[in-house]
């Protein structure tokens, strides 16, 4: 178990990751060493994502998602395959976590009375005021 909330945690088995060649630093060894992780998820068929989540992680996944809807990630900024299994395993974490968070209903509100004429007011006294500071020219 992968636990990403208090209340929300993903199997292991749900998750493959596979290994493949990175670039970036790291000499002759870059050719040699498949050391970057390829993380896949499949966000859509996944039995540990409620609904309102998985509409969510698949809108936030962007690219990364596939038209299948398996998210696929590749970790490749250490140059351990340890290192970049758990950076990628992270990553899908913090993205299902974000998901998870239910934003805000905002109840939109329109200014009171007392509010626009406040405003209107202050309108005023500045427009008065710039207008005292004008050069005065005598007709």
């Amino acid at each position: 178990m992968i636990p990403v909330t208090d209340r929300l945690a993903i199997e292991e088995d749900e998750i493959s990751i596979s290994f493949i060649r990175a670039g970036g630093p790291g000499g002759q060894n870059v050719n040699k060493v498949s050391s970057a992780a390829q993380l896949r998820f499949d966000a859509r068929h996944s039995p540990s994502l409620p609904e309102r989540v998985r509409a969510r992680l698949e809108r936030i996944a962007g690219t990364k998602l596939t038209k299948d809807g398996v998210i696929v990630i590749t970790a490749n900024r250490f140059r351990t395959q340890e290192a970049n299994k758990r950076d990628a395993v992270e990553r899908l974490v913090e993205m299902i976590a974000e998901a998870a968070h239910q934003p805000k209903f905002r109840v939109p509100t329109k200014p009171s009375k007392a509010a626009k004429a406040k405003r209107v007011e202050e309108k005023v006294k500045r427009g008065t005021v710039k207008k005292l500071r004008r050069a005065r020219t005598d007709d």
